[in-house]
């Protein structure tokens, strides 16, 4: 109600990008002040339910909740998105330099159709820029996940330096790594997601996870794949066979789709990933046929459309073992993590599940 009548009609009359940066900065203040994130655990906090606790990676996910990559690039507001009531949140996509991104306008909201679309381009400060952001926040309260990219100026070639480079620097600083090579808005990244190119990525950020865990001991931190929506089933196939060959940990489906398929506002033509309420129904059959494709061997994370309980526990059932916001988050405000927290309990009792594991891909067996 706080977000719906008062905080979206003002941001939603600004610049679609500044309102970004309005959210991104008020957070980092807030979570800054004295009383500041109890303020906000208060207002928003999710009372935490046993029935939705995950164990993934030998992580633990007070619910299956998160916030999805490209809000908080810079790792500015850990803090207070922390304490919202996300069971984890994932941060960038980083670079291993810091970079201006695309010419602006780059990012447009299409209310009609609850979306967005944009072409940032991996604008962010670079791998030191988040490591000081990180350093600077204390102790982490929740997983973080850290998206991480190549450079635009750096040839596919030698993609896995920068990916080596993200891991290296801050390896220290994420419970698990998110390797992206399904931004559609960096020129040929999402090549990457093919054949030999694919299989020589993963098995250079896998040498350099294994490299860093020597120096830094504990367990071994997991890489996830987050993966496009717009793949031809051959390609999934062939896709998913090159990630479970590599050791990943998991997938995270999907990305920003290319596809303009029955859109109605004046922004559908403008290039970019368009993200929200046109991609749930796509996000939700590529889970479910990434899988079929893993025979639910590997953990996946649900990515892309989702603005209520229902939407989330279709990904979950379709075989999603958490889920992120992102776009919803904009549209609806910090309340619809409680809102689908509560739903999703309720849901499972509707299907007599006890926890939510037992819902996880529950479609495929009848």
């Amino acid at each position: 109600m706080l977000y719906k009548k008062i905080a979206k009609p003002v941001l939603f009359g600004m610049d679609p990008e500044k309102a970004h940066h309005v959210i991104i900065d008020g957070m980092h203040t807030v979570g800054k002040l004295p009383g500041g994130r109890m303020l906000l655990r208060w207002v928003w906090g999710v009372r935490p339910a046993p029935e939705l606790e995950m164990q993934l990676w030998g992580i633990t996910f007070a619910n299956p909740v998160g916030l999805a990559a490209g809000l908080d690039k810079n790792a500015k507001a850990v803090p207070a998105f922390s304490n919202i009531g996300f069971g984890f949140m994932e941060v960038g996509t980083v670079t291993p330099k810091p970079q201006a991104g695309n010419e602006l306008p780059r990012l447009f909201r299409l209310p009609e159709d609850a979306a967005l679309i944009n072409r940032m381009g991996f604008n962010n400060v670079g791998i030191e820029g988040m490591k000081r952001n990180l350093r600077n926040q204390g102790k982490r309260t929740i997983p973080l996940a850290i998206n991480i990219g190549k450079n635009k100026s750096t040839p596919n070639e030698q993609a896995e330096e920068d990916y080596r480079a993200c891991i290296q620097a801050l390896y220290g600083y994420g419970d698990f790594f998110v390797v992206n090579i399904s931004s559609p808005n960096t020129p040929d990244l999402r090549n990457l997601q093919h054949g030999d190119d694919l299989s020589r990525l993963l098995a250079a950020v896998k040498d350099e996870v294994r490299k860093q865990h020597a120096r830094f001991g504990g367990r071994e931190k997991p890489v996830l794949v987050k993966i496009a929506p717009d793949l031809q089933p051959q390609e999934v196939e062939y896709m998913v066979d090159t990630i479970l060959r590599s050791n990943i940990s998991g997938i995270i489906v999907s990305n920003t789709t290319i596809s303009r398929d029955g859109l109605q506002s004046a922004h559908r033509s403008e290039a970019g990933g368009l993200s929200g309420r046109p991609l749930t129904k796509r996000s939700t059959q590529l889970i479910r046929a990434v899988y079929k494709a893993t025979g639910g061997q590997l953990p996946i994370i649900g990515s892309g459309g989702i603005f209520s309980a229902e939407d989330a526990y279709e990904k979950i059932r379709a075989g999603a073992s958490l889920v992120e916001v992102y776009t919803g988050l904009i549209y609806e405000g910090p309340a619809l993590i409680g809102r689908i927290n509560e739903g999703l309990r309720a849901l499972l009792r509707k299907d007599g599940f006890k926890h939510i594991s037992e819902a996880i891909g529950s479609e495929h067996r009848g």
